[in-house]
């Protein structure tokens, strides 16, 4: 196939795993081997593009992806569920109206504004203050013991 074009890549897929013919399905690396030995002239960044198409079509249910293989789809199979909570029906949006509808300020009748209040800039002092007398700030440095000889008797 030196001069021939590349079909799509779930085409190339689907071939991969219906010739490597495992029960246990193929594994990524092994459709990628046969992909490379079977199509010439495949483009740079086909582990990508492979990854890409292989979680397209696991998302959209052509491939089945279990203990690390992917496989064809079992019509007959009842439909694997994933682990956990099953999520939430999506419900259908209106498409949005040409007209903007303008919104109202909904407000909680406090007259407070939301949130935390901002920070007033504070006024910069044209003068040099002095150096604070007294005490110095933190804690005192610690006092370090004198060495007193000891006699050996």
């Amino acid at each position: 196939m030196a001069t021939e074009e590349l079909p799509p890549y779930p085409q190339m897929i689907l071939r991969a795993i219906e010739a490597l013919n495992s029960d246990n399905g193929s594994n990524k690396s092994t459709i990628s081997k046969y992909i490379e030995s079977t199509y010439e002239n495949l483009p740079t960044g086909h582990s990508s593009l492979l990854t890409l198409h292989l979680n397209m079509m696991k998302a959209s249910g052509e491939l089945v992806f279990w203990k690390n293989n992917y496989m064809k789809r079992d019509p007959s199979a009842a439909p694997r569920r994933g682990r956990g909570r099953p999520p939430k029906p999506k419900e259908q949006r209106e498409p949005p109206i040409a007209a903007k509808a303008v919104k109202m300020k909904v407000s909680s009748g406090t007259g407070k504004p939301r949130g935390r209040p901002r920070k007033l800039p504070q006024p910069v002092a044209t003068t040099a203050l002095p150096p604070p007398s007294g005490r110095p700030r933190g804690r005192p440095p610690k006092v370090k013991a004198l060495l007193t000889e000891v006699s050996v008797i």
